[in-house]
């Protein structure tokens, strides 16, 4: 069994980090797939699937609960009971609802802040508030048990790992001057006193206007126990990422900037403590080194000016497609040298016509799971 494989049988949390544009969406959902097929129940939490893969899976924006994958195209997978696949597509509005509804007990408070327009900008407002509602999600999925494996698909940025250091940020937000100013007075008590809260909503009024502050304080008021609460969520998470049944998995393609995201991403694992299991790198083309390339032995016999001004042709972009081949062997060759010990890195072709379905996730994952295709530090 591949380390691979070993990490789908047995892990419960599988989180899938890189850049944009490397395949991490597919990948996540090919993981998914296998585990499935090996008797698992599994949810993908994906960000933003290609418009066939989420038809494949079944998913669309906007739904409250995760979807199963229906039966027939469980079945054409090779998935059966106990096995069973389910997907989410993460929407951070959504998922920052629901944390409304939950935390803020008074119904009519709750839709208060529903309502409010700064809160409905939020995502735009706070950043990194799309990697923090999906740590929100997975802490909600992993603590209820619904699923033996959720594998999240992160956002594809650099900062997909910021929610790990939630606790510090969101403490340094709530202890900020700059927020305690928009808390609505208390009676001059607390970090300011009654006369420069006063001064400061004289001024913020006069900059904003008086009904845009208003809005500012209902929502900073009533957001500032939410977000002790996701940052008590975030703790837990960060303490729950070091266990022995998480692992990280960092995917990448042979693009010189996506692997310097790639080496950026491994560089924060390892500074954050995390498990890393494993670099996945997509579309590598190191492997058709062996193919015949064109000579003079493809002419006829009575080859004419034209039979050879298209060999001649054909040369051209034979000569091109070797040197993507070195390119892609060297970058190979440089992750390789610079992941940790022990850590493999493991190679995926380039599949003609992108995977979009469920049999391609399939044909995706067998590749993977075989460990003659990785390649280790």
């Amino acid at each position: 069994m591949s380390r691979l494989a070993a990490h789908i049988h047995d892990k419960r949390i599988v989180i899938c980090c890189g850049a944009g544009g490397v395949g991490k969406t597919t990948t996540s959902a090919a993981l998914a797939v296998a585990a499935a097929q090996d008797g698992r129940r599994v949810l993908v939490l994906t960000i933003d699937p290609s418009k066939r893969l989420a038809e494949a899976l079944g998913v669309t924006s906007n739904t409250p609960d995760p979807v199963r994958v229906r039966a027939d195209r469980e079945a054409d997978a090779g998935i059966q009971a106990p096995g069973a696949l389910s997907a989410w597509m993460l929407d951070p509005k959504l998922v920052s609802d629901a944390t409304v509804r939950r935390l803020v007990r008074d119904p009519k408070k709750a839709q208060e802040l529903l309502n409010n327009p700064i809160y409905q900008q939020v995502t735009q407002m706070i950043a990194g508030m799309q990697e923090y509602t999906a740590m929100e999600a997975l802490h909600g999925f992993v603590e209820r048990g619904e699923y033996d494996l959720v594998i999240l698909d992160t956002p594809p940025a650099r900062n997909a790992l910021n929610f790990l250091d939630a606790p510090r940020r969101l403490g340094e937000f709530l202890d900020g001057r700059i927020f305690q100013m928009l808390l609505p007075d208390r009676e001059g008590k607390g970090p300011l006193g009654g006369t420069t809260r006063m001064m400061a909503a004289k001024i913020l009024s006069g900059v904003f206007g008086d009904e845009f502050y208003t809005d500012l304080q209902v929502f900073f008021s009533a957001f500032h126990g939410i977000f002790a609460q996701l940052n008590g969520n975030a703790q837990k998470m960060r303490v729950r990422m070091q266990q022995d049944d998480v692992v990280f998995l960092l995917v990448t393609s042979p693009v010189r900037t996506a692997l310097d995201d790639a080496l950026y991403f491994e560089d924060r694992i390892r500074e954050l403590d995390l498990p890393l299991g494993g670099l996945i790198l997509n579309r590598s083309r190191h492997l058709a080194e062996a193919r015949p390339m064109p000579d003079s032995g493809l002419l006829p016999p009575r080859a004419t000016e034209t039979h050879r001004a298209a060999l001649a042709h054909l040369v051209v972009l034979a000569e091109r497609e070797r040197k993507h081949e070195a390119e892609h062997r060297e970058l190979l060759s440089t992750l390789v040298q610079n992941a940790p010990k022990d850590i493999e890195v493991l190679t995926v072709p380039e599949f003609p016509g992108g995977i979009d379905d469920l049999r391609g996730l399939g044909e995706l994952a067998r590749w993977m799971l075989d460990e003659t295709h990785a390649h280790k530090a």
